[in-house]
């Protein structure tokens, strides 16, 4: 796990729109999703709500790593990758509770913890 560049943290301050998140299957068989409940807990993970994962979820549950994919509002593109946690107590998963709207079931916290980040084709992790 590795601290986000100040660039990218930055850069997510300026999202616009859905992330996409995606993770694989045991077969290895890619799922990405759109998803709009998303918070940056610290300078090394990215939250994401498992509000009405199914797919997703079975990935996450069975090991699966994973990468999201984001823009800025310049049109600006940022993919973030690494290995996912699914909290569904303790304090990651309160603190998504807590930003994640009530009409949304919030089953977890899907944790992603940042080992590889890019700007486009730039790696700059």
């Amino acid at each position: 796990m590795s601290k986000i560049p100040e660039s990218v943290s930055k850069a997510w301050d300026d999202k616009e729109g859905p992330i996409v998140f995606t993770t694989v299957n045991k077969k290895g068989v890619p799922n990405a999703i759109y998803a709009t409940c998303v918070s940056k807990a610290n300078e090394e993970t990215i939250v994401i709500a498992d509000n009405y994962f199914d797919k997703t979820r079975k990935n996450v549950q069975s090991g699966s790593k994973g990468s999201l994919l984001f823009i800025t509002s310049e049109g600006k593109s940022f993919q973030i990758k690494g290995s996912i946690e699914y909290h569904k107590e303790g304090l990651l998963f309160e603190d998504m509770k807590q930003w994640n709207p009530a009409e949304h079931p919030g089953h977890a916290a899907v944790a992603l913890k940042a080992e590889e980040v890019y700007s486009g084709s730039e790696k700059l992790l």
